[in-house]
């Protein structure tokens, strides 16, 4: 149970990052367009402050790079889950094969006696 929700987390997270790394592209694209003579602002909480074309380039290389580092990231740790998960079922698929293997058993708890030790010797 703890691994499905680890998969939906990290698939959940993945797709954040997929629509970062899209805003991220496109506006590696629409900075492409400009020249050094374009202004380039960027707004942080409430004041807008003027930054160079090549240090916003820059930076949004930087966040590129990063993202897809960090999608990487969780494409793996998502693969390794998905093994996990599995070994757990090739675990749990062996396991059923023993149980309708055993001698009386018959695939079902047929024959099976369970002692839960309530009430033994106090008749």
């Amino acid at each position: 149970m703890a691994e499905l929700i680890q998969k939906n987390k990290s698939m959940s997270e993945r797709q954040k990052l997929e629509v970062q790394l899209t805003e991220n592209s496109i506006m590696k694209e629409e900075l492409a367009l400009l020249d050094g003579s374009n202004v380039v602002f960027k707004l942080l909480r409430s004041i807008v402050v003027k930054r160079e074309l090549g240090e916003v380039q820059a930076t949004v290389g930087k966040r590129l790079d990063y993202i897809t580092a960090e999608i990487k990231r969780y494409e793996f740790q998502f693969r390794d889950l998905e093994q996990q998960s599995e070994q757990q079922r090739q675990t749990f698929a062996q396991l059923q094969q023993e149980f309708s293997d055993c001698p009386g058993s018959k695939g079902s708890w047929e024959g099976l006696t369970l002692s839960w030790g309530v009430g033994e010797g106090k008749e």
